[in-house]
Protein backbone atom coordinates (compact mmCIF):
# COMPACT_ATOMS: atom_id res chain seq x y z
CA UNK A 1 0.00 0.00 0.00
CA UNK A 2 1.10 3.58 -0.66
CA UNK A 3 2.60 5.62 2.15
CA UNK A 4 -0.30 8.10 2.08
CA UNK A 5 -2.58 5.25 3.14
CA UNK A 6 -0.49 4.40 6.22
CA UNK A 7 -2.61 6.44 8.69
CA UNK A 8 -5.77 4.76 7.36
CA UNK A 9 -4.15 1.33 7.63
CA UNK A 10 -3.09 1.93 11.23
CA UNK A 11 -6.51 3.21 12.29
CA UNK A 12 -8.33 0.36 10.52
CA UNK A 13 -6.13 -2.47 11.79
CA UNK A 14 -4.51 -1.52 15.08
CA UNK A 15 -7.43 -1.01 17.52
CA UNK A 16 -8.54 -4.65 17.53
CA UNK A 17 -4.95 -5.90 17.75
CA UNK A 18 -4.17 -3.54 20.64
CA UNK A 19 -7.33 -4.58 22.47
CA UNK A 20 -6.44 -8.26 21.98
CA UNK A 21 -2.91 -7.61 23.24
CA UNK A 22 -4.41 -5.95 26.34
CA UNK A 23 -6.55 -9.05 26.98
CA UNK A 24 -3.46 -11.27 26.78
CA UNK A 25 -1.59 -8.96 29.13
CA UNK A 26 -4.45 -8.96 31.65
CA UNK A 27 -4.45 -12.76 31.78
CA UNK A 28 -2.34 -13.26 34.90
CA UNK A 29 -2.15 -17.05 34.39
CA UNK A 30 -1.01 -16.72 30.74
CA UNK A 31 -3.20 -19.67 29.80
CA UNK A 32 -2.96 -19.23 26.04
CA UNK A 33 0.16 -19.46 23.91
CA UNK A 34 0.78 -16.60 21.46
CA UNK A 35 1.12 -19.10 18.61
CA UNK A 36 -2.40 -20.35 19.33
CA UNK A 37 -3.77 -16.79 19.25
CA UNK A 38 -2.08 -16.15 15.89
CA UNK A 39 -3.53 -19.38 14.49
CA UNK A 40 -7.03 -18.40 15.64
CA UNK A 41 -6.64 -14.92 14.11
CA UNK A 42 -5.74 -16.66 10.85
CA UNK A 43 -8.81 -18.89 11.13
CA UNK A 44 -10.99 -15.81 11.66
CA UNK A 45 -9.51 -14.23 8.52
CA UNK A 46 -10.34 -17.38 6.54
CA UNK A 47 -13.94 -17.16 7.73
CA UNK A 48 -14.10 -13.54 6.58
CA UNK A 49 -12.92 -14.65 3.13
CA UNK A 50 -15.64 -17.33 3.08
CA UNK A 51 -18.31 -14.87 4.19
CA UNK A 52 -17.92 -12.70 1.08
CA UNK A 53 -19.04 -15.22 -1.58
CA UNK A 54 -21.65 -16.59 0.83
CA UNK A 55 -23.18 -13.15 1.42
CA UNK A 56 -23.02 -12.30 -2.29
CA UNK A 57 -24.84 -15.52 -3.16
CA UNK A 58 -27.50 -14.95 -0.51
CA UNK A 59 -27.95 -11.30 -1.51
CA UNK A 60 -28.58 -12.45 -5.08
CA UNK A 61 -31.23 -14.94 -3.95
CA UNK A 62 -32.99 -12.77 -1.38
CA UNK A 63 -34.88 -9.81 -2.79
CA UNK A 64 -34.61 -7.62 0.31
CA UNK A 65 -32.08 -4.95 -0.64
CA UNK A 66 -28.58 -4.29 0.70
CA UNK A 67 -29.63 -2.32 3.82
CA UNK A 68 -32.06 -4.99 5.05
CA UNK A 69 -29.53 -7.70 4.19
CA UNK A 70 -26.81 -6.02 6.27
CA UNK A 71 -29.20 -5.70 9.21
CA UNK A 72 -30.87 -9.13 9.25
CA UNK A 73 -28.91 -11.66 7.15
CA UNK A 74 -25.22 -10.69 7.27
CA UNK A 75 -25.11 -10.75 11.11
CA UNK A 76 -26.48 -14.31 11.03
CA UNK A 77 -24.05 -15.65 8.44
CA UNK A 78 -20.99 -13.86 9.80
CA UNK A 79 -21.61 -14.78 13.44
CA UNK A 80 -22.24 -18.38 12.38
CA UNK A 81 -18.93 -18.59 10.53
CA UNK A 82 -17.06 -17.12 13.50
CA UNK A 83 -18.90 -19.42 15.90
CA UNK A 84 -17.64 -22.48 14.01
CA UNK A 85 -14.10 -21.72 15.18
CA UNK A 86 -15.19 -21.37 18.81
CA UNK A 87 -17.09 -24.66 18.53
CA UNK A 88 -13.95 -26.35 17.20
CA UNK A 89 -11.84 -24.96 20.05
CA UNK A 90 -14.34 -26.24 22.63
CA UNK A 91 -14.48 -29.66 20.97
CA UNK A 92 -10.67 -29.87 21.05
CA UNK A 93 -10.64 -28.84 24.75
CA UNK A 94 -8.60 -25.71 24.05
CA UNK A 95 -10.93 -23.54 26.17
CA UNK A 96 -10.99 -24.21 29.89
CA UNK A 97 -11.94 -20.92 31.56
CA UNK A 98 -13.93 -17.78 30.81
CA UNK A 99 -10.71 -15.84 30.22
CA UNK A 100 -9.74 -18.38 27.51
CA UNK A 101 -13.17 -17.97 25.93
CA UNK A 102 -12.91 -14.17 26.00
CA UNK A 103 -9.45 -14.14 24.41
CA UNK A 104 -10.06 -16.81 21.80
CA UNK A 105 -13.43 -15.32 20.88
CA UNK A 106 -11.95 -11.86 20.46
CA UNK A 107 -9.06 -13.33 18.43
CA UNK A 108 -11.55 -14.93 16.03
CA UNK A 109 -13.34 -11.61 15.61
CA UNK A 110 -10.03 -9.79 15.21
CA UNK A 111 -8.98 -12.05 12.36
CA UNK A 112 -12.37 -11.62 10.70
CA UNK A 113 -12.22 -7.82 11.06
CA UNK A 114 -8.61 -7.54 9.85
CA UNK A 115 -9.40 -9.44 6.64
CA UNK A 116 -12.58 -7.41 6.13
CA UNK A 117 -10.83 -4.08 6.69
CA UNK A 118 -7.92 -5.02 4.41
CA UNK A 119 -10.48 -5.73 1.70
CA UNK A 120 -12.13 -2.34 2.22
CA UNK A 121 -8.74 -0.60 2.27
CA UNK A 122 -8.12 -2.09 -1.16
CA UNK A 123 -11.59 -1.35 -2.58
CA UNK A 124 -12.11 2.10 -0.98
CA UNK A 125 -8.58 3.45 -0.84
CA UNK A 126 -9.74 7.07 -1.16
CA UNK A 127 -12.25 6.94 1.71
CA UNK A 128 -11.87 9.57 4.40
CA UNK A 129 -10.35 9.04 7.83
CA UNK A 130 -13.83 8.97 9.38
CA UNK A 131 -14.54 5.72 7.55
CA UNK A 132 -11.46 4.04 8.96
CA UNK A 133 -12.12 5.30 12.48
CA UNK A 134 -15.55 3.68 12.33
CA UNK A 135 -14.20 0.46 10.84
CA UNK A 136 -11.22 0.26 13.21
CA UNK A 137 -12.76 1.35 16.50
CA UNK A 138 -16.34 0.33 15.71
CA UNK A 139 -16.77 -2.57 13.29
CA UNK A 140 -13.54 -4.37 14.22
CA UNK A 141 -14.17 -4.17 17.98
CA UNK A 142 -17.79 -5.20 17.38
CA UNK A 143 -16.66 -8.36 15.55
CA UNK A 144 -14.28 -9.24 18.36
CA UNK A 145 -16.74 -8.36 21.10
CA UNK A 146 -19.70 -10.34 19.77
CA UNK A 147 -17.67 -13.51 19.26
CA UNK A 148 -15.98 -13.08 22.63
CA UNK A 149 -19.39 -12.75 24.31
CA UNK A 150 -20.69 -15.81 22.42
CA UNK A 151 -17.73 -17.88 23.62
CA UNK A 152 -18.07 -16.69 27.23
CA UNK A 153 -21.82 -17.38 27.36
CA UNK A 154 -21.34 -20.82 25.83
CA UNK A 155 -18.61 -21.81 28.27
CA UNK A 156 -20.64 -20.53 31.22
CA UNK A 157 -23.41 -22.97 30.30
CA UNK A 158 -20.99 -25.81 29.53
CA UNK A 159 -19.35 -25.47 32.96
CA UNK A 160 -22.68 -26.35 34.58
CA UNK A 161 -23.05 -29.56 32.56
CA UNK A 162 -21.10 -32.81 32.20
CA UNK A 163 -20.14 -32.06 28.60
CA UNK A 164 -20.86 -29.62 25.79
CA UNK A 165 -24.16 -29.85 23.92
CA UNK A 166 -25.46 -27.88 20.96
CA UNK A 167 -28.07 -26.19 23.15
CA UNK A 168 -25.32 -24.61 25.26
CA UNK A 169 -24.24 -22.47 22.30
CA UNK A 170 -27.65 -21.18 21.24
CA UNK A 171 -28.24 -18.31 23.75
CA UNK A 172 -24.79 -16.79 23.18
CA UNK A 173 -25.21 -17.08 19.42
CA UNK A 174 -28.59 -15.33 19.53
CA UNK A 175 -27.12 -12.49 21.64
CA UNK A 176 -24.13 -12.14 19.28
CA UNK A 177 -26.40 -11.92 16.23
CA UNK A 178 -28.69 -9.38 17.92
CA UNK A 179 -25.75 -7.17 18.95
CA UNK A 180 -24.24 -7.40 15.45
CA UNK A 181 -27.62 -6.57 13.92
CA UNK A 182 -28.06 -3.66 16.34
CA UNK A 183 -24.67 -2.26 15.33
CA UNK A 184 -25.59 -2.51 11.65
CA UNK A 185 -28.93 -0.82 12.34
CA UNK A 186 -26.91 2.25 13.33
CA UNK A 187 -25.13 2.42 9.98
CA UNK A 188 -26.72 5.87 9.46
CA UNK A 189 -25.12 6.93 12.79
CA UNK A 190 -21.68 5.30 12.49
CA UNK A 191 -19.94 7.48 15.10
CA UNK A 192 -22.68 6.74 17.66
CA UNK A 193 -22.33 2.99 17.01
CA UNK A 194 -18.55 3.25 17.37
CA UNK A 195 -18.79 5.23 20.60
CA UNK A 196 -21.28 2.73 22.06
CA UNK A 197 -18.94 -0.15 21.21
CA UNK A 198 -15.97 1.57 22.84
CA UNK A 199 -17.94 2.40 26.00
CA UNK A 200 -19.56 -1.03 26.48
CA UNK A 201 -16.86 -3.49 25.42
CA UNK A 202 -13.96 -2.68 27.82
CA UNK A 203 -16.05 -2.82 31.05
CA UNK A 204 -17.72 -6.04 29.87
CA UNK A 205 -14.38 -7.72 29.20
CA UNK A 206 -13.03 -6.54 32.56
CA UNK A 207 -16.00 -8.14 34.35
CA UNK A 208 -15.35 -11.39 32.50
CA UNK A 209 -11.71 -11.38 33.56
CA UNK A 210 -12.60 -10.64 37.18
CA UNK A 211 -15.11 -13.47 37.32
CA UNK A 212 -12.76 -15.88 35.56
CA UNK A 213 -9.86 -15.14 37.90
CA UNK A 214 -12.05 -15.74 40.98
CA UNK A 215 -13.45 -18.93 39.48
CA UNK A 216 -9.99 -20.20 38.57
CA UNK A 217 -8.59 -19.53 42.04
CA UNK A 218 -11.52 -21.36 43.67
CA UNK A 219 -11.21 -24.29 41.28
CA UNK A 220 -7.48 -24.57 41.87
CA UNK A 221 -7.84 -24.57 45.64
CA UNK A 222 -10.69 -27.06 45.87
CA UNK A 223 -9.46 -29.20 42.98
CA UNK A 224 -5.91 -29.49 44.31
CA UNK A 225 -7.15 -30.62 47.72
CA UNK A 226 -9.61 -33.10 46.19
CA UNK A 227 -6.95 -34.62 43.89
CA UNK A 228 -4.47 -34.90 46.77
CA UNK A 229 -7.06 -36.66 48.96
CA UNK A 230 -7.97 -39.09 46.18
CA UNK A 231 -4.32 -40.00 45.55
CA UNK A 232 -3.81 -40.50 49.27
CA UNK A 233 -6.85 -42.80 49.35
CA UNK A 234 -5.62 -44.86 46.38
CA UNK A 235 -2.25 -45.40 48.05
CA UNK A 236 -3.59 -46.00 51.56
CA UNK A 237 -5.04 -49.47 51.10
CA UNK A 238 -8.49 -48.30 52.22
CA UNK A 239 -9.65 -47.06 48.82
CA UNK A 240 -12.21 -49.86 48.52
CA UNK A 241 -14.15 -48.45 51.51
CA UNK A 242 -14.23 -44.90 50.10
CA UNK A 243 -17.14 -43.59 47.95
CA UNK A 244 -15.03 -43.71 44.71
CA UNK A 245 -13.87 -47.22 45.63
CA UNK A 246 -17.42 -48.42 46.24
CA UNK A 247 -18.48 -46.91 42.93
CA UNK A 248 -15.70 -48.75 41.09
CA UNK A 249 -16.69 -51.96 42.86
CA UNK A 250 -20.25 -51.47 41.59
CA UNK A 251 -18.89 -51.63 38.02
CA UNK A 252 -17.84 -55.26 38.37
CA UNK A 253 -20.94 -56.42 36.51
CA UNK A 254 -20.32 -54.13 33.55
CA UNK A 255 -16.51 -54.26 33.48
CA UNK A 256 -14.48 -57.50 33.48
CA UNK A 257 -11.88 -57.88 36.23
CA UNK A 258 -8.95 -56.96 33.99
CA UNK A 259 -10.68 -53.78 32.82
CA UNK A 260 -11.55 -52.87 36.40
CA UNK A 261 -7.85 -53.00 37.24
CA UNK A 262 -7.13 -50.82 34.20
CA UNK A 263 -9.82 -48.41 35.39
CA UNK A 264 -8.13 -48.06 38.79
CA UNK A 265 -4.75 -47.46 37.11
CA UNK A 266 -6.40 -44.90 34.83
CA UNK A 267 -7.94 -43.12 37.83
CA UNK A 268 -4.54 -42.95 39.56
CA UNK A 269 -2.72 -41.63 36.48
CA UNK A 270 -5.46 -39.15 35.64
CA UNK A 271 -5.39 -37.78 39.19
CA UNK A 272 -1.59 -37.52 39.24
CA UNK A 273 -1.60 -35.58 35.96
CA UNK A 274 -4.48 -33.40 37.14
CA UNK A 275 -2.56 -32.56 40.31
CA UNK A 276 0.55 -31.65 38.30
CA UNK A 277 -1.47 -29.43 35.97
CA UNK A 278 -2.95 -27.52 38.91
CA UNK A 279 0.52 -27.17 40.42
CA UNK A 280 1.76 -25.56 37.19
CA UNK A 281 -1.15 -23.10 37.24
CA UNK A 282 -0.33 -22.22 40.84
CA UNK A 283 3.26 -21.51 39.80
CA UNK A 284 2.01 -19.24 37.03
CA UNK A 285 -0.31 -17.45 39.43
CA UNK A 286 2.66 -16.60 41.64
CA UNK A 287 4.84 -15.39 38.79
CA UNK A 288 7.07 -18.47 38.35
CA UNK A 289 7.93 -20.08 35.04
CA UNK A 290 6.25 -23.44 34.56
CA UNK A 291 8.71 -26.35 34.32
CA UNK A 292 9.14 -28.08 30.95
CA UNK A 293 7.45 -31.42 30.41
CA UNK A 294 9.71 -34.18 31.71
CA UNK A 295 10.12 -37.78 30.56
CA UNK A 296 8.05 -39.10 33.47
CA UNK A 297 5.06 -36.93 32.59
CA UNK A 298 5.26 -37.93 28.92
CA UNK A 299 5.41 -41.59 29.93
CA UNK A 300 2.30 -41.14 32.08
CA UNK A 301 0.43 -39.66 29.12
CA UNK A 302 1.52 -42.57 26.94
CA UNK A 303 0.20 -45.02 29.53
CA UNK A 304 -2.99 -42.97 29.94
CA UNK A 305 -3.72 -43.14 26.19
CA UNK A 306 -3.05 -46.88 26.18
CA UNK A 307 -5.47 -47.39 29.07
CA UNK A 308 -8.11 -45.26 27.31
CA UNK A 309 -8.03 -47.68 24.37
CA UNK A 310 -8.06 -50.69 26.69
CA UNK A 311 -11.02 -49.47 28.75
CA UNK A 312 -12.93 -48.22 25.72
CA UNK A 313 -15.55 -45.49 25.31
CA UNK A 314 -18.17 -47.35 27.37
CA UNK A 315 -15.78 -47.87 30.27
CA UNK A 316 -14.70 -44.22 30.23
CA UNK A 317 -18.33 -43.09 30.33
CA UNK A 318 -18.84 -45.33 33.36
CA UNK A 319 -15.86 -43.62 35.05
CA UNK A 320 -17.19 -40.08 34.53
CA UNK A 321 -18.63 -39.76 38.08
CA UNK A 322 -15.20 -40.28 39.66
CA UNK A 323 -13.07 -38.64 36.96
CA UNK A 324 -15.15 -35.44 36.70
CA UNK A 325 -14.53 -35.21 32.96
CA UNK A 326 -15.81 -31.68 32.51
CA UNK A 327 -14.47 -29.00 30.19
CA UNK A 328 -11.92 -27.66 32.69
CA UNK A 329 -10.57 -31.10 33.58
CA UNK A 330 -10.14 -32.04 29.92
CA UNK A 331 -8.53 -28.67 29.21
CA UNK A 332 -5.96 -29.05 31.99
CA UNK A 333 -4.75 -32.33 30.50
CA UNK A 334 -4.36 -30.67 27.10
CA UNK A 335 -2.45 -27.82 28.73
CA UNK A 336 -0.12 -30.22 30.54
CA UNK A 337 0.42 -32.50 27.54
CA UNK A 338 1.85 -29.73 25.48
CA UNK A 339 -0.70 -27.01 24.76
CA UNK A 340 1.35 -24.49 26.73
CA UNK A 341 4.71 -26.12 26.38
Amino acid sequence: MLMHQLPAVLVALLPALVFLAALLWLDSYKLIALSSVVAVIGAGAVMAALSYPLNVALLGRLDIGLVAFSRYVAPLTEELLKAVIVLALVRMHRIGFLVDAAIYGFAVGTGFALAENLYYLHRAAEAGMGTWIVRGFGTALMHGGTTSLFAVMALTRIERAAHAKAAHFVPGFVVAVLLHSGFNHLSHLPLAATLATMLILPPLQWLVFERSERSLRNWLGHGFDADARLLELIGSGSFAESPPGRYLDSLRRSLPGALLADALCYLRLYTELSLRAKGILMLRENGFESPPADAETRAKFTELRYLEKSIGATGLRALRPVLKLRQRELWQLYMLEGGLG
